[in-house]
């Protein structure tokens, strides 16, 4: 039995990333269709987080959330700036 348990105060190398990226994907294909973002606009979110400084081993130091799960919502914002992920 896996006895690990994800949390905001664990380290990094207490953590097993591909059960979180299990994890987050399951989250990510949980939003029902019409709440999802759409994919090219998914992957546009992703390359906008990808160059913010807020952005530390796929966790968003602004609010902690892991950033490909708050891309996903439809009418999720980029919590730095609500006008970073507009076009």
């Amino acid at each position: 039995m896996d006895t690990k348990k994800i949390c905001y105060k664990c380290l990094l190398e207490d953590l097993d990333e591909g059960k979180i990226l299990k994890t987050v994907k399951e989250m990510i294909d949980a939003i029902p269709e019409d709440k999802r973002t759409d994919p090219e606009e998914y992957r546009r979110r992703l390359e906008i987080c990808k160059k913010c400084d807020s952005l530390i081993s796929g966790t968003c130091i602004k609010c902690g959330c892991y950033v490909e799960l708050r891309a996903a919502g439809k009418n999720r914002t980029c919590p730095n700036t609500k006008d970073m992920w507009h076009l």
